[in-house]
């Protein structure tokens, strides 16, 4: 399915709701407006596996013109609306996008995006309002034909990771230029398990620049629902819009649960939640306690995976399971699971390795066949560097990510245990947990944390939350020293920017 399949049975059906205006794109615009951007992408010389970019908020007109490259057979790349001149250039740049989109909220960083930043892109659009070397995006666009091109053809976004752990990489996948509507593949399939449908109405809370929020918008679109977004993530505010729209499907972030978990209970109960028939959380690990209140409040109809951009291999997992087999991501779902030692052999069941997938799509790293060479072994079997172990009944759970594990004394500690504990403590809204320099033991554990009230931070609460840690946890895996933060350093995806964080205490290391 397709926007043009949707409009012709339901022209005048919202495609695009925006919460804070309750601006409306209906399916037939969806599919016109869309159209012309894919005209004007060949009337500038753009064919099929070229490469076009979007740099902007969550815009009503977002959607547009990620539909508008998808059906040009087109690699398109969203851009953190966050970054600065020199982080989005050197993506634009990276990507070869010949076209790029931005908007007027961005315009003091794409007002910096020259030539001599970005060199290939001839084209530089404007959504709206006016800014020195860039077009009106409807002053070129509006005028072009409504009509499809004639050489239509699937293309697919090439995002970029976050870069939490280094600089960004291009993942891009496999373009097969299949004619539009065949040979879909990612979210869609289950976005189609779950009852996504044309009297479906999802909810974007998340920035529409990340991988899931996008596949998802698109894949709603697809299968004829209503997408409600919102321009940025306020927990009330979400459970407002959820009576208001009737939403049907959302897809959430563990953060995301953690700070509706903490509302007044006035607030959380305030609203009616019972169109929900399915809730999707992905990206970053959540604590088992988290889903455990999140299905007594919500009921059943909460759902997980585990996958990446990179879409080699996913999990999945539903309430039942979830409460049966607490801190698992699921059994396989894309592709089969291996759990590899440090020499690529696999694990037997309970031991902890390197997470790999074969079996599933293919992909490679942007004009970095290193990184690519380092993510996918020679037997096909890929990885993004997470770290868990599959029990005996083939469900998964994640430990941590290899690059965050801390080595204090020779002794392997991953931090995300620490982290899923703090938590669920009432007085913490946010947490972070870090090895820091240490002169004999060469890290010890340090968590940061953000507290519910920033009174409440000092060193009754450090010694409250160590504490809790020793009660739950075995001595060596607890924080030796807590710091407080107003607020951490946490992408819009909901993951922690934990380079940043560990930035601030290795870079000029006090050592201890």
């Amino acid at each position: 399915m397709h926007p043009r399949a949707i409009a012709e049975v339901a022209p005048d059906r919202p495609a695009v709701i925006m919460a804070a205006t309750g601006e409306v794109t209906t399916f037939t615009q969806l599919d016109e407006r869309s159209n012309q951007f894919a005209q004007l992408i060949r009337s500038r010389g753009v064919g099929q596996r070229g490469s076009v970019a979007i740099f902007a908020e969550n815009h009503p007109r977002f959607l547009e013109v990620t539909w508008g490259a998808q059906r040009s057979g087109c690699f398109y790349t969203a851009v953190n609306s966050h970054l600065t001149t020199d982080e989005a250039a050197y993506i634009v740049d990276d990507c070869d996008a010949s076209v790029v989109v931005s908007t007027r909220q961005l315009a003091a960083v794409a007002a910096e995006l020259d030539d001599t930043r970005i060199p290939k892109a001839h084209t530089r659009l404007l959504l709206d309002g006016e800014l020195d070397g860039w077009e009106r995006y409807d002053d070129v666009v509006g005028s072009l034909p409504t009509a499809p091109i004639g050489d239509e053809a699937e293309g697919d976004f090439m995002l970029y990771s976050s870069g939490t752990t280094g600089r960004p990489k291009g993942i891009k996948r496999e373009l097969t230029l299949a004619p539009l509507g065949d040979g879909v593949r990612g979210a869609l399939g289950l976005a189609v398990a779950l009852g996504l449908g044309d009297n479906s109405a999802y909810l974007c809370p998340a920035p529409l620049y990340h991988s899931a929020p996008l596949a998802w918008s698109m894949s709603t679109q697809r299968l004829g629902g209503t997408v409600v977004v919102m321009d940025r993530f306020d927990p009330e505010r979400c459970l407002q819009l959820i009576e208001e729209q009737h939403i049907t499907h959302v897809q959430f972030v563990p953060t995301m649960f953690v700070r509706m978990l903490k509302l007044p209970e006035e607030v959380r109960t305030r609203y009616d939640l019972s169109s929900l028939q399915a809730v999707v959380h992905a990206a970053a690990p959540c604590p088992a306690e988290v889903k455990r209140q999140m299905i007594e409040w919500w009921g059943p109809i909460i759902y997980e995976y585990y996958s990446a951009t990179e879409g080699m291999g996913a999990t999945f997992i539903n309430s039942e399971e979830a409460l049966a087999k607490p801190g698992s991501v699921g059994r396989a779902m894309v592709g089969q699971i291996h759990v590899l030692d440090e020499s690529g052999n696999d694990l037997p069941p309970g031991e902890i390795g390197t997470i790999s997938f074969s079996g599933g799509p293919r992909f490679e790293y942007h004009k970095d066949p290193k990184k690519t060479a380092e993510a996918i072994d020679e037997q096909g079997r890929g990885t993004v560097g997470d770290v868990g172990y599959v029990d005996e009944d083939g469900y998964l759970f994640l430990t941590d990510r290899k690059a965050f594990m801390i080595i204090s004394g020779g002794v392997n500690i991953y931090p995300q245990e620490a982290e899923n504990l703090l938590v669920t403590h009432p007085k913490v809204m946010d947490v972070g947990v870090l090895g820091v320099p240490h002169a004999e033991m060469g890290e010890e554990v340090k968590a940061v944390i953000q507290p519910m009230r920033w009174d409440d931070a000092g060193p009754e609460l450090e010694a409250e939350l160590m504490a809790y840690c020793r009660e739950h946890l075995a001595v060596y895996k607890c924080p030796r020293s807590i710091d407080f933060m107003e607020q951490l350093p946490r992408l819009d995806t909901g993951k922690l920017y934990k380079q940043e964080l560990r930035r601030r205490y290795w870079d000029s290391p006090a050592v201890t």
